[in-house]
């Protein structure tokens, strides 16, 4: 059967993760056609006064003071389809498992993505869970992700999306096999032109809307307000300047640090929370021939303990380098076959084979030079 027919779901309950954004809505909208018996979830996550930084800056974000605009823009949809429509106040959850872990993360020097969390803990956990125990009836549930889903060896795996430019797999990753088999992602087969077209065609009020880039509305410095400065430093540990505080630092950046040694460019290559420091070095620092990771896993737990062949993503606009990876009691070792560049710890490594499916992936600990 057609991974993208929505005939199948005629009659049986879906609930779709509304954001007010044109791929959700076209997801329900497309389901609903099938004749699905749809509802619309959102869950509540911004919470007055947690981040006073950001207050009166509504930047189109996922997080930040627009939330309102964007639940009424879903509850008036949700009306125009005549669908039962629920939002799950995770404010206080979204605060301790997500900003709290950024914050957490970026202190101590990594660098972490909070989309792969909030994926795993939040918007495929708690919300519908909490929403099961608001009285929403459903067996599946859809969001407008760029992904799809698709067996091999006789497992369920996620597979990246037609539309290779908008691909979502990265932040999706860590669903589990048995997860997935609830899980239905109608744009997956789709360009993002083709979404926009559907769109328009059926009249819907977000096929003109913007999309979200941010995390937080004013960006994600907003979340650090108290970062104590300290010194920039080469290799050596010469004092070349100051930086803001370590959480406002990235490796690989190079824009803003604020220090300039003439022509050469000079790049971010570590960050010292212990000394409170802030280490450059020229581009050629930056490559690494491998890493080690934690929370690692392969939807084929067969495959565990054994070298597999993969395409390894270290963060999502990073093209997939080819490596030699062994997972192992939840811990990876990646060995790339060319050296690759600004291995982040706190990222996400995600291992993909050669035709997109999602074997795995894990939480960068450390690059290995």
């Amino acid at each position: 059967m057609d991974e993208h027919d929505l005939s199948r779901y005629s009659g049986k309950t879906v609930a779709v993760g509304l954001s007010g954004g044109v791929d959700s809505s076209l997801a329900a909208a497309l389901l609903h056609q099938a004749g699905a018996l749809v509802s619309g979830i959102t869950m509540k996550i911004f919470k007055e006064g947690a981040v006073p930084a950001i207050a009166g800056n509504l930047g189109d974000a996922c997080y930040g003071p627009g939330e309102a605009e964007d639940i009424d823009a879903c509850a008036g949809f949700c009306d125009s389809l005549g669908i039962p429509y629920h939002v799950i106040d995770l404010a206080d959850e979204y605060e301790e498992r997500i900003l709290k872990y950024f914050r957490a993360e970026y202190r101590t020097g990594r660098t972490p993505n909070p989309c792969v969390r909030c994926n795993r803990d939040m918007k495929f956990g708690f919300m519908l869970e909490r929403a099961r125990s608001a009285g929403a009836e459903f067996t599946f549930f859809a969001t407008g992700h760029y992904a799809r889903i698709a067996e091999r060896n006789g497992i369920l795996h996620l597979r990246r999306a037609i539309d290779e430019t908008k691909d979502q797999t990265y932040f999706i990753h860590r669903l589990a096999p048995e997860t997935l088999s609830t899980i239905v992602f109608p744009l997956g087969g789709m360009t993002k032109n083709r979404v926009r077209e559907l769109a328009q065609e059926l009249g819907l009020a977000a096929a003109k809307k913007p999309e979200s880039q941010d995390f937080v509305a004013g960006g994600y410095g907003s979340l650090f307000d108290d970062e104590a400065p300290g010194d920039i430093v080469d290799s050596a540990g010469n004092v070349l300047g100051r930086h803001r505080g370590i959480a406002h630092y990235t490796i690989g950046q190079r824009r803003g640090i604020g220090v300039s040694l003439g022509p050469k460019a000079m790049y971010v290559a570590a960050l010292d929370p212990v000394k409170n420091r802030v280490v450059i070095s020229d581009d050629a620092s930056l490559f690494s021939g491998g890493l080690v990771g934690s929370e690692a896993f392969l939807a084929d737990k067969r495959l565990e303990g054994s070298s597999v062949r993969a395409q390894v993503r270290i963060r999502q606009n990073h093209k997939p380098a080819p490596a030699s990876v062994v997972v192992s009691d939840g811990r990876a070792t990646v060995r790339f076959d060319l050296p690759q560049r600004a291995v982040a710890p706190g990222q996400s490594a995600v291992f993909y084979d050669g035709e997109g499916f999602v074997l795995g992936g894990c939480i960068i600990d450390a690059a290995e030079k």
